[in-house]
């Protein structure tokens, strides 16, 4: 084998094994790349999983809710009125004053009663929620807040009707009311301004904001009950959450979320 034939022997074998190499090389990157876009995958539905089970899982508290406050009020309720109807009979004719005075105190007992338990009843069942948009109800939570005079609430927004289910109307007046409660509580604040916008890239936000004295997000984050309500409240709706704050300068929070 003359060195001619050796040499295209050897460039041939370098060829081939570059490109085996590389071929290698490349097949690696893709599996690794399907892998992690697999991954990727895993992870998307199961997130989105999680969601639609715990919003499942507020519809259901909800109905279980109503069935409950409708059954307090058809059956229980229906209970004590007749019992307060009786012993009003018994007090009008009973004519010893001693018996009368217990009948008495023990038709008051009923009656207070009876009027907790329609008041528990009418909340539990107050479909108020369904029947409202999320422009009414959160405006409906600032007049009520306003009213008390001991923090300025403000309400803007840049939609005329947004078409939200039960879930999303539920989780945003929540985190909404939580916010509120929190800087009236925590953050001495004038002020609080509330926005609901959405633009044309099919996504609305909303971003709530006090001038209070803010907080270290760095330690609160952790331990703060109701701060972690708020974002699990909005990962349930699969909302982006930011919370910003800093010392003396207030506090705002923004979620953005894909209609």
């Amino acid at each position: 084998m003359g060195k001619t034939e050796l040499l295209i022997i050897l460039i041939l074998f370098n060829t081939f094994f570059v490109l085996f190499v590389v071929g290698a090389i490349v097949y690696i990157k893709q599996y690794q790349q399907r892998k992690k876009e697999h991954l990727k995958e895993i992870e998307i539905k199961n997130e989105v999983h999680k969601r639609e089970l715990l919003a499942t899982q507020v519809e259901i508290q909800q109905a279980t809710m109503q069935q409950i406050g409708r059954e307090l009020h058809d059956n229980i309720g229906q209970k004590l009125t007749l019992v307060s109807l009786y012993t009003q009979q018994l007090l009008y004719e009973d004519r010893v004053p001693e018996v009368s005075e217990r009948i008495d105190q023990v038709s008051q007992i009923i009656n207070q009663s009876l009027q907790d338990l329609r008041s528990l009843s009418k909340t539990l069942t107050d479909d108020n929620i369904n029947q409202k948009e999320i422009l009414t109800l959160i405006q409906e939570e600032v007049d009520n807040t306003n009213a008390f005079k001991r923090c300025q609430i403000h309400f803007d927004h840049n939609v005329e009707h947004l078409d939200l289910g039960f879930v999303h109307k539920n989780m945003l007046l929540r985190i909404t009311q939580e916010f509120i409660q929190n800087s009236l509580k925590h953050a001495q604040c004038e002020n609080i301004f509330i926005r609901l916008t959405t633009s044309d890239e099919n996504l609305w936000s909303l971003t709530l904001k006090d001038d209070g004295t803010g907080f270290d997000t760095s330690q609160t984050l952790s331990n703060g009950i109701g701060l972690t309500n708020m974002k699990n409240r909005a990962g349930i709706i699969g909302a982006d959450f930011n919370l910003e704050s800093t010392a003396d300068a207030g506090t705002t929070l923004t979620m953005t979320l894909k209609r």
